[in-house]
């Protein structure tokens, strides 16, 4: 509605991404307009956290410092407990997903001592640092330690892969025009 002269704006509130007009209730605009949602203090600086809803989905704020939330009901669920877990994780980026959990650990590498686990699709078994590709006869569920310390120390034996650079098609040098001669127009005797 239109703000009479002197009048306060009605608070307003972004509806989730799965409501529709049509569809709020009473009791779900007072949740929204609820927002944002005071945590509480941080315990080491006492600056206040707070759970909103964004531009780009939900998220909690302490001072300048944001995390993106995993689902909008987490505002109204999330204690300051979680959100001091959720602000010490590291910020991930925009569409980026968090790593894929593995599919199995299989133990410490004999040649480098790191942990070594099996994960899904294109890296296989790795070491955090080296990838090898599980071949057809090997499955995740079979593979031993030994296996994977076979294939992991194959793929460090091989030269890394170096990618194909495109040639550049030579810039055609331009040839340098030819100045054109003028000619000079014969002058015409005059008859006589």
């Amino acid at each position: 509605g239109e703000v009479e002269q002197g009048g306060e704006k009605p608070r307003t509130a972004s509806l989730f991404k799965d409501m529709s007009p049509e569809t709020v209730t009473i009791e779900d605009a007072l949740r929204l307009l609820s927002l944002p949602r005071v945590l509480g203090a941080h315990p080491d600086d006492g600056e206040e956290i707070v759970a909103l809803n964004g531009r780009y989905g939900p998220y909690i704020k302490k001072g300048s410092d944001t995390r993106s939330l995993d689902a909008e009901e987490q505002l109204f669920t999330i204690d300051l407990d979680a959100a001091l877990g959720v602000l010490a994780e590291p910020k991930r980026r925009r569409g980026q997903r968090a790593a894929a959990a593995p599919l199995r650990e299989l133990g410490a590498d004999p040649v480098t001592g790191e942990n070594v686990v099996v994960k899904e699709g294109r890296f296989g078994v790795t070491d955090g640092t080296s990838n090898a590709s599980l071949r057809k006869d090997d499955t995740v569920d079979d593979i031993t330690l030994e296996r994977a310390a076979e294939l992991l120390v194959e793929r460090r034996q091989k030269a890394p892969v170096k990618k194909a650079t495109k040639k550049r098609a030579s810039a055609k040098k331009k040839s340098a025009k030819k100045s054109a001669t003028k000619k000079t127009a014969a002058k015409k005797k005059a008859p006589g």
